[in-house]
This record gives C-alpha cells, structure tokens and sequence, in this order.
C-alpha cells in the first residue's frame, strides 16, 4: 500500500482542505455565520459528481474549523439536495444557539452555475457538545470476526475513483456475482479504513460512515440507480478514543430494514479493532426503478 511521502499531504486532507472567505470577519460576534471556499477532489470522483461522503466532511469541516465551536461532534445530518459538479464550492456553518454545554447548527452549501446563480446543493445540521466524565456502555457489541491482517484487501468496484482511497476486506456480504435478480439478506460486514492508511478524526470518520455500496444491490441483485437523501452520523467517540485508533482499521457493518416505493433506508455501525463503537449512521436512499 504505497503512502504519500512525508511532504505530500494525504489525498483526504487535499480534500476536506476548505479557505475561510476574505468578506468573513476575523473576530465574529456570537453566532455567527461563518462561510469558507472548498473545491470537489478528483481522488473522490463517483458516477456522477463527488462521492457523498467526501461531501458531508466537507461540510462537517466548515463546523470543526469555525472559531466558535464548542465541544466535539455529537450529532451531524446533511440532506444532499442535488448532486455537486466537479469544480468550487461555498459552505456556511453558522452556530444558531450556544448553551453551556451544547452547541446547535445549521450548514448550507452553495455551488455557481454556468448561468452565474448560487445554488443549494446541500443543508444541514449539527450538535456539538462538550462531554462529561459518566458511567457509559455499550449495547451494541462488535461481532466477532476475522483480523483485518487475515483477510484480503479488495475493492467492491474499480469503476470509480473515490473506492481507491479506501482499503476495504470484506467479512460477509458481498456484492452479487450475479447480477440475476436473486434476492438475498442486505447485511455486509467488513474492515475498512483510509488508503493510503491515515490518523482517523471526525471528518474521515464521517467518510467511512458513507462507504458501504447500496443495500439494494445487495438485497436485489439489480444495478438499480440510487443516491442518498440524507445521511445522519452519531458520534460515540472523542478525540481522544479517535486518536487511540491511530491508523488502524474500523469495523463496518451495514443493513436496511424497509425498500419501499423508492426509497430505502440504510442503518450502519463502526468500531474501533479494540471493539469501541465509534458512530453509527442512518440514511435515506433514492431508487429508481
């Protein structure tokens, strides 16, 4: 797995890398909303336009670089509204209420045309917090499987661009052999981390939350058309347990619980090698038939 050299910045990093705007006031007041340019990365092409989850970290990012954050990521949504065209972007992070211990937020991201007008391609909301030392547990433990050094990296698909920053090894759950219509359970299982390997954090954590393939593929046995609508991350973590993780990989495993009349929902767990839950995640997903 070859790694970017020491002065080259990882391909993630090139990604999520957003410039605040110079119309942005260096010293805000309270709740203010603070807006930064970013531009879709080639490394993160998908059929069409940019891989969602690359989107959503671009758009956390513009919450954990504004200088009145408070706290980590608790809670993050992004509705995706129309998918982004290769090229610049604005975001808006703009902290609507800040209590003692909470922080409440709302994000806007806009792209120009070729008519010159500004247009919504994605909302969003977040909560930040700053945790408290208390008792805590998990109900959701990690399932056993094999050592992520036992099992073999291999890509879902070679068709697009952003699968290759992603060292994927598949437990269960594969994507059809054949393409027949043949049902089957929509349950996959697998290790999963940046490629080249790199320092987990909030952005790249909310990254790998959107790299499973569609459920419906797998449910299916169909190439149906899909994109997500909205996509939800928890945050079961700090810095300091995302730290801890280093650059190892996490365990993914992801299901639907209901396709119906064109959309379908998609639920998702990750956790640390050492069985700590990171985040889970819950999305809407458009099909086609």
């Amino acid at each position: 797995m070859k790694r970017p050299s020491s002065s080259a910045p990882h391909p993630f990093d090139e990604a999520v890398a957003l410039a605040p705007r110079a119309n942005t006031a260096d010293a805000p007041a309270a709740n203010t909303p603070w807006q930064f340019d970013g531009h879709t990365h080639p490394d993160y092409g998908n059929m069409v336009g940019p891989f969602g989850g690359i989107t959503a970290a671009q758009a956390l990012q513009a919450i954990l670089q504004h200088p009145q954050r408070l706290g980590e990521p608790v809670s993050f949504t992004v509705n995706f509204a129309a998918g982004l065209a290769d090229g610049p972007f604005r975001v808006e992070a703009c902290p609507v209420r800040t209590n003692r211990s909470t922080q409440h937020w709302t994000l806007t991201l806009w792209q120009t045309g070729s008519d010159g007008v500004d247009a919504v391609m994605l909302t969003g909301t977040a909560v930040t917090a700053v945790r408290r030392a208390t008792w805590s547990a998990v109900d959701a433990p990690m399932p056993v499987a094999a050592s992520p050094t036992d099992i073999a990296s291999a890509p879902f698909t070679d068709k697009v661009r952003w699968v290759g920053r992603y060292d994927m090894r598949l437990v269960a759950g594969a994507l059809p052999l054949h393409w027949d219509g043949v049902e089957a359970d929509s349950l996959t299982q697998l290790w999963l981390r940046d490629n080249p390997p790199r320092q987990l954090d909030y952005a790249s954590l909310t990254a790998l939350a959107d790299a499973f393939f569609p459920r419906i593929w797998r449910r299916r046995a169909r190439m149906t058309p899909i994109g997500t609508v909205s996509m939800t991350v928890y945050y079961h973590a700090g810095a300091d347990e995302l730290a801890a993780v280093g650059e190892g990989h996490l365990f993914g495993q992801a299901r639907s619980q209901s396709f119906f009349n064109g959309f379908f929902d998609q639920s998702a767990q990750l956790w640390s090698e050492a069985g700590h839950l990171l985040a889970t995640t819950h999305q809407i997903v458009y099909y086609k038939e």
